[in-house]
């Protein structure tokens, strides 16, 4: 009985006592390989690959193919040439058993190409011995669920907030705060959205309701390096 076997992209056909070459395996002289992916057994044809059947072979040794010249020349570069041998690694093979089924109970490695595959499929690919049996399944112990990290306290505005802020501006017209140095349009806006309308506002402001103002405008330290205590006095002042 013969089978067609595919293996390093080729396709070979074999009998049971068979000596071949291929494309070097993930194997060491003397291992016992299978080739699962069989094309045809005897008189079955497989689509593409014959289900349950495989191939069997040991691994006689691993040799280099023929010396191969490559040699390159170019006419019009100056006669530059280039000369290289390559030797093929392969892997010689004694074909043993062919399978028409049963395959996947062999307990026989799959063949695996040396050059495309890692050392962890190599060892996947070793068959289970009958005699080592699987250790039970160990009850995976659910870890304590770790306290919820307590939320950080919202922190507390620094100072103290102004006992002058109003909801609106005093008879309905407020004090041109632009006045004020280092005080523009988008400024003012904040500090009347903050309930400061007037210019006695500011002027009454004490140290603590100026760090909680600055807090609020996110411009700390500006009301002191400006002054603005000292020219919302002057402009209150001007307006009595």
């Amino acid at each position: 009985m013969f089978a067609v076997l595919k293996t390093g992209g080729k396709q070979y056909k074999v009998a049971s006592g068979d000596v071949l070459r291929v494309e070097k395996l993930a194997a060491e002289a003397g291992e016992t390989v299978q080739f699962n992916d069989v094309l045809m057994v005897g008189g079955t044809v497989g689509t593409p690959f014959v289900e349950g059947a495989a191939v069997q072979a040991e691994v006689l040794d691993q040799v280099k193919g023929e010396k191969l010249i490559h040699f390159v020349k170019r006419r019009r570069k100056h006669g530059s040439q280039r000369k290289k041998g390559h030797r093929q690694q392969l892997t010689l093979l004694k074909i043993t058993q062919i399978l028409e089924s049963g395959a996947a109970s062999s307990g026989v490695k799959a063949a695996m190409g040396a050059g495309s595959v890692s050392s962890k499929a190599v060892a996947a690919a070793e068959p289970q011995a009958a005699s080592e049996k699987p250790a039970p399944d160990q009850a995976k112990t659910k870890a304590a669920p770790k306290p919820a990290a307590p939320e950080p306290a919202a922190e507390a505005a620094p100072g103290a907030k102004p006992g002058n802020l109003l909801d609106a501006p005093r008879d309905g017209k407020a004090d041109d705060l632009k006045r004020i140095s280092g005080v523009g349009p988008k400024l003012e806006k904040l500090l009347n959205s903050n309930g400061v309308f007037h210019f006695d506002q500011i002027a009454a402001w004490n140290e603590a309701e100026i760090a909680y103002m600055d807090d609020q405008l996110s411009f700390k330290g500006r009301i002191a390096r400006d002054g603005w205590i000292d020219q919302a006095a002057g402009f209150a002042a001007e307006k009595e």
